[in-house]
């Protein structure tokens, strides 16, 4: 995975990872304010190591090797489009490596993969108060028009 500036390298999430995937997923849920269990963390990693589950993850690394930041991606169908498209599920990085462009190197190499793939789109969703993160995405991204809401069953 060629994401990658002076400091961040990109790459695939791989099972090693874990513990410090573990600090920065936990990171991730403080930040947006979810409580989350250690068995739920053991789930999505669960699935982000099956490689017959949809859901994918890549790690962004320091100049050092330590994980700095983290993406989750998967391929979802577009019925009006006639297409798959990629969404971007999670995007963190650690507060001590904002400013790094961890961020970027993040969603560029999903956006490689994407390429890869033929999904034409990269799509994410982020609260309206997240504005440093929204600062980042308004230079890599067009936001959308639409609307989202969530139907509990």
């Amino acid at each position: 995975m060629a994401g990658q500036n002076s400091q961040i390298t990109t790459r695939p999430l791989k099972a090693t990872d874990r513990a410090e995937w573990d600090d920065l997923y936990q990171g991730y849920t403080t930040f947006y304010k979810v409580e989350q269990t250690a068995e739920m963390r053991d789930r999505v990693f669960g699935w982000l190591m099956d490689a017959e589950h949809t859901s994918n993850g890549i790690v962004a690394e320091d100049a050092d090797g330590r994980l700095v930041g983290l993406t989750h991606y998967r391929p979802f169908v577009s019925c009006l489009g006639a297409r798959t498209n990629c969404f971007l599920d999670d995007l963190f990085v650690d507060p001590a490596a904002r400013g790094s462009g961890a961020a970027d190197a993040l969603i560029t190499a999903v956006a490689d993969v994407a390429r890869t793939n033929g999904w034409p789109v990269v799509r994410w969703i982020t609260a309206d108060d997240n504005y440093r993160g929204r600062g980042v995405y308004d230079k890599l991204a067009t936001r959308t028009m639409w609307v989202t809401y969530d139907h509990q069953v």
